[in-house]
């Protein structure tokens, strides 16, 4: 890579590769050919981390389109709780981590309904009933997607490892960065400040 490659980087490219954000899984899916780089020594499809890195760019700003209250966060995947969690509440999201109550979307009878404009998926093959859901009502549908992940009703696809804790971590911590930074309330240095990474590392 050439100097002004890595400059542009939201962070070190060293910085991604440690919390294993490229390492994919040992299936790969048709539709993220596009994402992935190579395969490691383990058989491991590995993600391309310029693309995961403009990603994160174009999906900051997508999201600043919506009033932040009506944008819902999902984590069925535990190691994606905390961080989905803490991200929702940096940027002033909603959240559902855990068990999805089924109907949460799409009845308004539940306790638990939202009418968000928008749904952000951990992981669409864990998070599929709130997917379901959002399909059915017609929302746009943002979605971190490993290597063996589809993207059929994924609108707007963040490519990442959505399996480790670190890596979770770190894109819900960077991604919370981006969008705080586009509302001009925050910089790169004031948010290192104020937000450990590893205190938004899942704890078990």
């Amino acid at each position: 890579h050439t100097m002004s490659e890595e400059t542009q980087l939201l962070i070190p490219l060293e910085l991604y590769e440690e919390s294993g954000v490229n390492i994919g899984t040992k299936q790969k899916s048709a539709d993220m050919s596009r994402f992935i780089d190579t395969v490691n020594s383990d058989g491991l499809y590995l993600l391309n981390l310029h693309q995961t890195d403009n990603r994160i760019r174009i999906i900051a700003s997508f999201l600043n389109q919506y009033e932040p209250s009506q944008i819902m966060v999902v984590s069925a995947r535990q190691y994606g709780q905390r961080p989905a969690r803490m991200f929702a509440e940096a940027i002033g999201a909603n959240s559902a981590v855990g068990r999805f109550i089924p109907g949460s979307l799409t009845n308004p009878a539940l306790r638990s309904y939202k009418e968000p404009d928008i749904l952000f998926v951990t992981d669409p093959a864990s998070d599929q009933q709130s997917l379901r859901e959002a399909v059915n009502t017609g929302l746009p549908i943002v979605g971190l997607v490993d290597a063996n992940n589809k993207l059929r009703n994924v609108d707007v696809a963040l490519p990442a490892n959505n399996k480790s804790r670190h890596s979770l971590a770190l894109i819900y911590w960077l991604l919370s960065r981006e969008v705080l930074k586009l509302r001009g309330q925050t910089t790169d240095e004031d948010w290192a400040e104020a937000n450990d990474l590893e205190d938004w590392k899942s704890t078990f």
